[in-house]
């Protein structure tokens, strides 16, 4: 299912409209966006970064509110409600950033669709959990109980990675479907959901892994979760641009406000843990 993204301003209409002439003057050619970008010394200009509304969303409206403005920066936020758009959105140019994916799940995307997409850098780990309406630990489940998961190759394979550490399956090194469960004793019947509907299948299922993305905005919590993913996940969220793009100063000065000691400070008092700064 595809979802049209919703566009949000973070600044006035006609600051909005000025900024997005200057970012298409700026843009420049491929081979010198880092020196028309910066021309105007401090003021660099607007960076449109494609995220889903919590928590990316809400820290990139963080920065743009309390630090932006003092780095010569202004950031407009497209919103996004999918795992599926932001890529191609970044992808046709649409957007000159993104934030809501890991590094193996932009290989992946690299990959089948054949593009180029780059990361400068890891921001946050917004971790997973298994969530679970008539269960208080995953060693509750019964044998034969249905585990819904998300069904993109890398959440997937985050997924069946936890319940292999907790031994409660086997699979090959690298999983990234349940055609990689290698041995599966008790018989647990798997439900291969969008991401998106996760939240909403954990009243029917036996259990459900839930990204962050998609737990904070249907109301779950930490305190609801059976099993919270580790703080060695290696599910780190980054900041992705086109290869053009990646030394254009609005791309690192973005960056460097993301993982700025005032950002990190923001998502540890919003989240309690659940995002974390991967600095």
């Amino acid at each position: 299912m595809q979802f049209t993204p919703r566009r949000t301003r973070l600044a006035g209409a006609a600051v909005a409209l000025s900024a997005l002439f200057a970012l298409t003057a700026c843009a420049g050619t491929a081979d010198e966006p880092a020196a028309t970008a910066g021309a105007a010394g401090d003021d660099l200009g607007t960076v449109t970064v494609g995220a889903l509304a919590t928590p990316a969303g809400d820290i990139l409206k963080f920065v743009e509110d309390n630090l932006a403005a003092d780095a010569g920066l202004e950031i407009v936020f497209q919103e996004f409600t999918d795992y599926n758009t932001p890529n191609v959105a970044l992808s046709d140019g649409s957007i000159d950033a993104n934030l809501f994916q890991n590094s193996t799940f932009l290989e992946t995307y690299n990959a089948q669709a054949g593009g180029s997409l780059v990361s400068v850098g890891e921001i946050y780990l917004p971790s997973a959990a298994f969530y679970s309406d008539t269960v208080t630990s995953l060693d509750d489940l019964k044998d034969g109980a249905t585990i819904a998961i998300p069904n993109d190759p890398t959440n997937e394979g985050r997924a069946l990675k936890i319940l292999a550490a907790e031994g409660l399956i086997e699979t090959t090194e690298e999983p990234t479907s349940i055609a990689d469960v290698t041995d599966n004793p008790n018989k647990y019947e798997f439900q291969e959901i969008e991401n998106a509907t996760l939240p909403q299948a954990v009243q029917d299922v036996d259990a459900a892994f839930v990204t962050i993305s998609f737990a904070l905005p249907a109301g779950l919590t930490a305190d609801q979760a059976i099993l919270v993913e580790g703080k060695d996940s290696p599910y780190a969220n980054v900041l992705a641009t086109t290869p053009e793009l990646e030394n254009d100063p609005r791309i690192v000065k973005l960056k460097e406000l993301l993982l700025s000691e005032e950002t990190q400070a923001y998502m540890e008092e919003t989240w309690g843990g659940l995002v974390i700064p991967f600095v």
